[in-house]
């Protein structure tokens, strides 16, 4: 038990930025996502001619897709989790850019999955009026897909180059 505790606090000093990474994205989408279900009123805020706060409970995943779906995108956001935390070794082995992308991907998908499970829906405010209302842990998700792309675009051409 004892080299347990030891490689786990050994773990958590080497990783302690992705961690507090990961936590202050967590926090910042809760914060955000409660200012939304208790200030935001039953009508959008205009706050630029493209940007407006809009409420929204989502019970689906993305553009609407799978509405009322929560207890299957429960299951499918566990698995992702569960994946990225045991498949975390080999994903920070290829580099930077899919290690952050990682702690993205999961601190978003934290973010969704504990609104699903403590609300049975998740909270969107984000609305840019050309895309469906979103929030911050589906922005952090976005983005940790798009470094992933990203990584696996500069891999290719490094193997190009090496032919």
């Amino acid at each position: 038990m004892r080299k347990i505790w030891q490689k786990s606090t050994a773990w958590i000093k080497e990783n302690s930025l992705l961690l507090g990474v990961l936590c202050g994205i967590f926090l910042f989408d809760h914060i955000t996502k409660v200012a939304a279900f208790f200030y935001l009123p039953n009508r959008p805020v205009e706050l630029l001619p493209f940007f407006h706060l809009t409420y929204v409970e989502n019970t689906g995943a993305a553009f609407g897709m799978m509405r009322n779906g929560n207890f299957l995108l429960i299951f499918v956001m566990l698995a992702i989790v569960a994946y990225i935390i045991i498949s975390w070794r080999e994903l920070c082995s290829y580099g930077k850019w899919v290690k952050w992308g990682s702690v993205f991907i999961l601190a978003g998908a934290v973010g969704n999955l504990y609104d699903r499970i403590m609300l049975g829906f998740v909270v969107d405010f984000l609305d840019f009026r050309i895309w469906p209302v979103f929030n911050v842990a589906d922005s952090f998700i976005t983005i940790g897909g798009c470094m992933f792309v990203i990584s696996l675009l500069m891999q290719r051409g490094k193997k190009r180059e090496e032919k």
